[in-house]
């Protein structure tokens, strides 16, 4: 496995192969769960990749799936080993959305939608400041501070000179509209995006206010996509407690074809820039 891939992605790769093996032994997960006296749920959890997977694992599950072959087991032990290494966050302390930054850190192209703020991987320092202190008002002055700096870390992964993200936005109006921090700081934060919007693999739509309803209407989602075609593309829907990641074929297939209803009914990407640049200029006065 090579190095830059990441705990989470290793994880969900080692799990597909599980469930693979498993299905190719015609075996249910209470079937697997029973012979190891282990829970159903503990079953499913090492196969979709949300459990941290133990060698000792591997070799109990091989050893009822009666993997002859030693190269796929060595293979698989390899994969549980490399999935228990920690990724750069975690020199940050206890993240809540360590999987998606996982996720994000790997995928290729990453679409999202929001309706309330500018995205995560476009803000400013400023902006993501305002942000974190108004959204988390009982956060300490330390904790926003360490939550701004993996932000800002995030955002190596669209300037990377080498295969950068390929990140897509929908940005509804009122993302623009709404005054986080100050309305310099709004001033600066969307001259930012105006200017990030205009590199290649950045792809910026401005969502207008008289499209009315729409298929986004429910809020904020993203859609990661990897470049290995053994990792399933993801819904990812930031929640305040908990997140939901959503892999199955359907789902995905739901929320793509609503991101393309979203795209179709923003302003292109020159009439976007404008009305972002418009706005901006609105908070110079």
């Amino acid at each position: 496995m090579a190095s830059s891939v990441n705990p989470t992605v290793r994880r969900r790769r080692l799990g597909q192969e599980l469930r693979r093996l498993r299905e190719q032994k015609g075996m249910t997960a209470e079937e697997v769960a029973e012979r190891l006296l282990v829970s159903q749920s503990k079953i499913s959890r090492l196969e979709n990749g949300r459990r941290s997977i133990s060698q000792r694992d591997v070799r109990d599950l091989c050893g009822v799936y009666e993997v002859e072959d030693q190269r796929i087991v060595d293979s698989l032990m390899q994969m549980a080993k490399d999935s228990r290494q920690q990724g750069w966050w975690h020199a940050f302390g206890d993240i809540p959305y360590s999987v998606y930054i996982d996720l994000e850190t790997d995928a290729e192209s990453l679409r999202t939608y929001e309706p309330q703020i500018i995205t995560g991987l476009l803000q400013t320092r400023p902006y993501a400041e305002a942000l974190i202190q108004g959204a988390l008002p009982e956060t300490s002055v330390a904790d926003v501070e360490k939550r701004v700096q993996v932000r800002i870390r995030r955002q190596e992964r669209i300037s990377a000179e080498h295969n950068p993200l390929r990140l897509w936005v929908v940005l509804d109006e009122a993302s623009l509209r709404r005054v986080v921090g100050s309305r310099q700081v709004m001033r600066e934060q969307l001259e930012h995006v105006a200017e990030m919007s205009q590199l290649p693999h950045i792809t910026v739509q401005v969502l207008p206010f008289d499209v009315g309803a729409h298929p986004g209407i429910n809020g904020q989602y993203s859609i990661l996509e990897f470049a290995d075609t053994a990792d399933s593309s993801v819904v990812y829907i930031e929640g305040v407690t908990s997140d939901l990641y959503l892999e199955k074929a359907p789902d995905v297939q739901k929320y793509t074809v609503m991101y393309e209803h979203l795209r179709a009914q923003a302003l292109n990407v020159e009439q976007s820039r404008q009305r972002i640049e418009d706005v901006a200029k609105e908070y110079a006065r």
